[in-house]
């Protein structure tokens, strides 16, 4: 099982998603478009893509050129029935991919959320098993429209499209299931005065924060990561029968 993984910037460790990809010995393969290395050039080589976090927007097209291309890699992947994840910033280029209306600025929020899941989410492979609702760690700015042929499957009060469904194996999270403790950690450490700017004293309040709320989302995260993840091995069986 190879998966393309996108950076869009430094410091996205994939925390729970990581976790749940060693768990199935899958071989990844990274590519820094923020740093100017070349996108996949195809989807033939990879079983699963994955795109991450960024502080540009979807639009930024001026200071990162390689966006619509990757926005165009991402639904390649879908009309091949391969698995695709968006990650908060990879969840708004996806929803670009397929002519929704990004929102720039539009819904701002950091820290531990509670993420509502909807009845179509419910009785998604992705989400059937964190309940009605969980507990999730946000960061971000924008929002975007749910694309016409996507399946809203979570939602909250700030965001109304928290996650969504494409197709088969396609699924774009608002939210950072990826962040578990030591991601929320190292983000406290690499981004402090840019936390302190938008969430002035959470740094101070942030052992507390953190007893009430880390541990519920350290669990739904490696939940929500484990059943991606097995959907790039259905896929992959589907593809192995078929050429038998």
């Amino acid at each position: 099982m190879r998966v393309a993984i996108i950076e869009n910037m430094k410091n996205t460790p994939i925390g729970a998603l990581g976790m749940a990809l060693k768990e199935v010995g899958a071989e990844l393969e990274w590519f820094r478009a923020w740093d100017g290395e070349r996108l996949p050039q195809d989807v033939t080589s990879h079983d699963a893509l994955v795109v991450l976090g960024g502080e540009q927007n979807a639009r930024d097209d001026e200071t990162h050129p390689y966006l619509p291309e990757l926005a165009q890699l991402m639904r390649r992947f879908e009309e091949a029935d391969k698995a695709v994840l968006g990650i908060c910033l990879g969840s708004q280029i996806l929803a670009r991919a397929y002519e929704a209306e990004n929102l720039i600025g539009a819904a701002r929020e950091f820290g531990w959320k509670t993420v509502g899941v909807t009845e179509e989410g419910k009785a998604d492979p992705l989400l059937a098993s964190v309940g009605d609702e969980f507990t999730i760690f946000e960061w971000h700015s924008d929002t975007f429209t749910l694309p016409a042929c996507a399946v809203r499957l979570a939602t909250n009060d700030i965001a109304r499209n928290q996650a969504y469904r494409i197709g088969r194996a396609t699924y774009g999270t608002q939210f950072h299931f990826e962040a578990n403790a030591d991601v929320v950690e190292g983000w406290r450490k690499d981004f402090k005065e840019t936390i302190e700017r938008i969430e002035p004293g959470w740094q101070e309040r942030f052992p507390e924060i953190a007893a009430q709320h880390a541990a519920a989302a350290e669990t739904a995260g490696l939940v929500i990561a484990r059943a991606w993840v097995r959907t790039i091995g259905v896929a992959v069986e589907q593809r192995e029968e078929v050429a038998l």
